[in-house]
């Protein structure tokens, strides 16, 4: 991975995470870095960037206090993703309300346009991006 490459999946991760970057211009900046796709795990504290080429990146941050709820809440994960894609939801606030969802990790899935969401007992839900 090249220096430029890496310094863009940096820079987002961290924007990201620190709620000055919405979900649209985080994928944006990660098409830019050619990101194919990446994999959140919340009760690691690890997000993985894959590139087409192979290569992967790595960052950590922290695991959630309070845990990823027993139960999978379809209903309340779909709640933080519309707050999200409206602007309303920050990525700090949409991590606590997926997790008290039940949302144990997400890939978002950037060359196939979805996010698949998965619960503690390999529930799933799958959200497309908006048009």
């Amino acid at each position: 991975m090249d220096a430029p490459t890496h310094d863009i999946i940096v820079s987002t991760f961290e924007a990201s995470n620190q709620g000055r970057m919405h979900f649209g211009d985080v994928i944006g900046q990660l098409m830019q870095a050619q990101v194919e796709s990446y994999h959140v795990d919340y009760r690691a504290g690890r997000a993985t960037y894959y590139l087409p080429d192979g290569a992967t990146l790595d960052c950590a941050f922290d695991s959630p206090a309070q845990g990823v709820a027993d139960t999978f809440d379809v209903e309340a994960l779909r709640a933080a993703i519309r707050g999200a894609q409206q602007g309303l939801v920050m990525y700090p606030q949409f991590k606590q309300l997926s997790q008290v969802a039940g949302c144990c990790g997400y890939t978002v899935w950037i060359a196939g346009r979805h996010v698949t969401y998965v619960g503690r007992r390999g529930e799933t839900h799958i959200e497309r991006f908006p048009d």
